[in-house]
């Protein structure tokens, strides 16, 4: 590693909250000579709103990526030091970055992380969908048949998938993702760490009953294929219907309790398994009556 180079930082931004930026980055973001930005405007707002003074941006993002990396490498060969950002969140996961980074590598110029906010560990360790083994698929591809293609090869492996996907495509993505992987676990993370958080689970062959006016950035988990029957084959949905027809709720708010309780069933499985309980329960009386 050259001695005389400067110093790629490799940092992490908020994701939302601009709280979560560590001071340690916003140190070294206010020391560096530019910053390399996916965004420069995006990225400059942020850093006023963490009340980082900026020392100047340079653009960074897929489209000049490669033209860029000769004169990086130069400033960086100069012994200045340089900090590269993601529009939210760790550089290079979902983002431009990575063949800077390699270059840097291949020549000995440091590089070193500024670890903090990343959307992906975020949803994993909030979501309680299975975390380990996970793999992460960044954005899935935008036709139909292509994204058949690309979720097939994760059809027989017990991995949980997390990916990203825009609000105008999670419909269609979901129900292709749901043809090629079958009956899985999912939950949808959005809006994380900021003001309208929410984490939505539900079963893949589900996803069409999600709300269709959702915004916010998405964050897609799906779970391995055996949550679904482990979490069948652990609860006993009869008796969480029992204990709910006995506490004087209707067919359908038992429906709903229970499927608060065991996720893994669909509404439709639940309410006809209450109206089966009703009846039966109904025969049962009659029959002691008499």
């Amino acid at each position: 590693m050259s001695s005389n180079s400067g110093t790629l930082w490799v940092t992490a931004t908020p994701i939302g909250n601009p709280g979560d930026l560590s001071p340690r980055a916003a140190l070294v973001l206010s020391g560096v000579w530019r910053i390399l930005a996916e965004d420069t405007r995006r990225s400059g707002l942020l850093l006023a709103r963490c009340g980082v003074r900026s020392p100047g941006f340079l653009s960074l993002h897929e489209h000049n990526e490669s033209r860029r990396v000769p004169a990086v490498l130069e400033m960086l060969r100069s012994g200045r030091d340089l900090a590269l950002l993601a529009d939210a969140g760790t550089p290079l996961l979902s983002d431009p970055g990575y063949r800077l980074v390699r270059a840097c590598r291949e020549e000995g110029i440091r590089v070193s992380p500024l670890p903090g906010p990343s959307a992906i560990c975020a949803a994993l360790s909030a979501s309680g969908v299975a975390p380990l083994p996970f793999a992460f698929l960044g954005f899935p591809p935008r036709g139909r048949s292509e994204r058949e293609q690309f979720f097939a090869p994760y059809a027989g492996l017990k991995l949980t998938l997390v990916f990203f996907e825009r609000k105008d495509r999670l419909a269609a993505c979901l129900r292709d993702a749901g043809k090629a992987l079958g009956r899985r676990e999912a939950c949808l993370a959005r809006e994380m760490t900021k003001a309208h958080e929410e984490f939505i689970r539900f079963s893949l062959d589900e996803a069409y009953l999600l709300p269709e006016d959702m915004k916010g950035e998405m964050t897609v988990l799906i779970g391995p294929p055996e949550i679904v029957e482990r979490a069948a084959e652990r609860e006993n949905p009869d008796a969480l219907i029992r204990e709910a027809l006995s506490a004087g709720f209707g067919a359908r708010e038992t429906a709903r309790i229970v499927r608060a309780g065991i996720p893994a069933l669909t509404r439709k499985e639940i309410y006809r398994r209450v109206q089966e309980l009703k009846a039966s329960c109904a025969d049962e009386q009659q029959h002691f009556r008499k």
